[in-house]
């Protein structure tokens, strides 16, 4: 499923807007999906019902648009997402790449209010 509906909430925070972008039961646990918040793709992953997080779905190294078919693991404590390209290994949470220090995937904060996915969006 790709979501394409997005509704707009009220900022909530001096650093942006958050966006709401489907309803926690809309995703599958540990698999990506892809949000289209104004012109900006993003991948979201749901870990468990109250543990999503959001990131660019532009894969760094190569510039397609693919993170949301990237493959969900961990290193350690962390939740990780390979791209399903090169398999360069990111933090979700901070978008460090374990694998190569010289890429980084952009992150978002992601809160679920009431079942519903929120990503916050820079202004």
């Amino acid at each position: 499923m790709t979501l394409t509906a997005v509704e707009r909430s009220k900022p909530t925070s001096s650093n942006g807007a958050w966006e709401r972008v489907c309803a926690t039961s809309d995703l599958e646990p540990e698999w990506g999906e892809v949000a289209l918040l104004g012109a900006r793709q993003v991948a979201v992953v749901k870990l468990a019902e109250d543990e999503v997080y959001a990131v660019s779905h532009t894969d760094p190294h190569t510039g397609a648009n693919v993170m949301a078919r990237g493959i969900v693991g961990s290193r350690g404590d962390r939740p990780t997402l390979a791209s399903p390209l090169h398999k360069e290994v990111y933090d979700l949470g901070t978008g460090e790449c374990f694998t190569d220090p010289s890429l980084f995937l952009q992150s978002f904060r992601t809160r679920v209010v009431g079942g519903f996915v929120e990503v916050e969006l820079a202004e």
